[in-house]
């Protein structure tokens, strides 16, 4: 559903999904539309991104996936490349102490093999120094791809030599980067865009969709909201009948 109006009512929260999913599309052309690089929208993007994380615990979201870099990402300009890559040290390096106070817990999901070392450094120290933390659960899409994460998936399966018999949706489910988490109640995309462009495509079969009209870095607080009171005026069904 695409977001076209102005939201005032209550939220109820009992009704609150347990689990968002944020692809962040938008920032290029967020910066483009101001005259600016379009890293200058990433960078703004990511300074988002604390806004966010605050209003995810005021709002009583327990789990927030975002869609950081996307294992087709890599195909863009060098240049933008190595700044995205760039980015995400200087926000480990700078947000990290402030993040584990605050009762946030990092995981990655994704691959990290063609992460500089010192960065897959950065991330795992991020994910071990957070990983007691309960308030929020962030787990940072980055190098990721639904599909190369279905592929993995069955290639632990294979490597663990189950039967045939034994495969269904909870083993592969226990063999994919969210294992043991819910899946996303709620897949938020920015920027109006109506796709889903590779993103936990096994995880989302029956997560509710909203498209916000906005771009990334300005998806603030109340669009958040915005998209939350949606969700909780949808009727899920999950392929039944109430």
């Amino acid at each position: 559903m695409v977001a076209n109006m102005t939201v005032e009512e209550e939220l109820i929260p009992e009704r609150i999904p347990q689990h968002v999913a944020i692809i962040m599309d938008g920032n290029g052309r967020w910066a483009r539309e101001r005259g600016l690089p379009r890293l200058a929208g990433h960078r703004a993007g990511t300074e988002n991104l604390r806004e966010i994380l605050r209003a995810c615990v005021e709002f009583g979201v327990k789990i927030l996936t975002i869609y950081a870099f996307s294992t087709e990402n890599w195909s863009r300009p060098e240049g933008e490349v190595k700044g995205l890559l760039q980015i995400l040290a200087e926000v480990i390096e700078r947000e990290l102490e402030e993040l584990k106070a605050e009762g946030v817990q990092l995981r990655h999901i994704g691959e990290l093999e063609r992460i500089s070392p010192a960065l897959q450094a950065k991330v795992r120290h991020a994910v071990e120094l957070t990983r007691d933390n309960d308030r929020l659960i962030v787990n940072v899409a980055f190098n990721y791809g639904g599909r190369a994460e279905i592929v993995h998936a069955i290639k632990e399966i294979v490597r663990h030599d189950y039967a045939p018999d034994e495969i269904d949706e909870e083993l592969v489910s226990r063999f994919l980067y969210t294992s043991e988490m819910p899946d996303p109640d709620l897949v938020v995309r920015t920027s109006g865009e109506l796709r889903v462009s590779n993103f936990l495509i096994w995880q989302s079969a029956y997560s509710e969709y909203y498209f916000a009209p906005v771009y990334w870095p300005d998806f603030n607080r109340d669009e958040l909201r915005k998209a939350l009171l949606h969700y909780t005026q949808r009727d899920r069904r999950f392929g039944g009948v109430k």
